[in-house]
């Protein structure tokens, strides 16, 4: 108790001292002596942090390693009207790079459109498919490796979410339900407004998308490993485990329940 008192009559002096941050004294009164000094929270001093933005160090990764760390962190799009969308990430595929034949950089072959797969892990890949629907990708380590995003779970901003939806289809339709908002690439892409403006672009610099660490990851148990969709003849490429999804989660493209059921088993 005495050091208690010292310490509160520090912080009552500090008030009118502005060259010293006050918030120290207040932090000093949760640790013990020959404990960790770091600081500890207080019931009496809360301090609102920024979720931390998920930087190279996570990006740098071999390509199968990053589709699977993908599933459970939170994608985050702002708006140009400042609104901010999130969705965590519950399926993946991942694109091995030259060797992959199923791979857009497959033999190792870098054009206009795939330069992004060549760039610095965490760049985005925004490609465009039957001259209508974007996909996106994310670089990792290795020479054109990248993994496909291909389902979210709506976090928040869910009606701007449909807004944009219904925007990008042209057509008046029913109103889409939360787990039918991002079970696919192209409608992840419609979700968050993404386009081809946003290839090349730098996800751990970026103001417009960027990724935060998501809350309770899943363990090994809770991922399946089951082949890509829509490869079509691409040899034993397209038998590979190569996609990536978060077992029991309503809201993944298409489920394996023979892999589950052996999984399971």
């Amino acid at each position: 108790m005495p050091r208690k008192r010292k310490l509160l009559a520090q912080l009552s002096a500090l008030q009118n001292n502005t060259s010293f941050p006050q918030i120290d004294a207040v932090e000093q009164l949760n640790t013990t002596p020959g404990a960790d000094p770091s600081p500890k929270s207080s019931k009496y001093f809360v301090i609102e942090k920024k979720n931390p933005q998920l930087q190279e160090d996570f990006f740098n990764q071999p390509c199968v390693s990053l589709a699977k760390s993908f599933l459970g962190q939170i994608l985050v799009r702002k708006l140009p009207d400042g609104r901010e969308l999130w969705g965590r990430i519950v399926e993946t595929e991942a694109y091995l790079g030259g060797e992959d034949e199923a791979s857009h950089s497959k033999g190792g072959k870098q054009t206009q459109r795939n330069a992004a797969m060549f760039m610095k892990p965490g760049t985005l890949y925004v490609y465009q498919i039957y001259g209508i629907y974007f996909c996106m990708n994310v670089s990792s380590q290795g020479e054109g490796a990248a993994v496909l995003l291909r389902s979210l779970e709506p976090l928040q901003g869910l009606d701007a979410m449909r807004e944009l939806r219904r925007n990008a289809r042209k057509a008046p339709s029913r109103l889409l339900k939360d787990w039918q908002l991002c079970n696919g690439p192209s409608k992840l892409c419609q979700a968050f407004g993404i386009d081809k403006a946003f290839d090349q672009r730098d996800l751990t610099q970026d103001a417009a998308i960027w990724m935060v660490p998501g809350q309770d990851l899943p363990g090994e148990q809770d991922v399946v490993a089951t082949t890509r969709i829509g490869i079509g003849n691409r040899g034993e490429w397209a038998q590979k485990p190569l996609r990536f999804y978060l077992r029991g989660n309503r809201f993944v493209s298409v489920v394996d329940k023979k892999m589950e059921r052996e999984m399971a088993a």
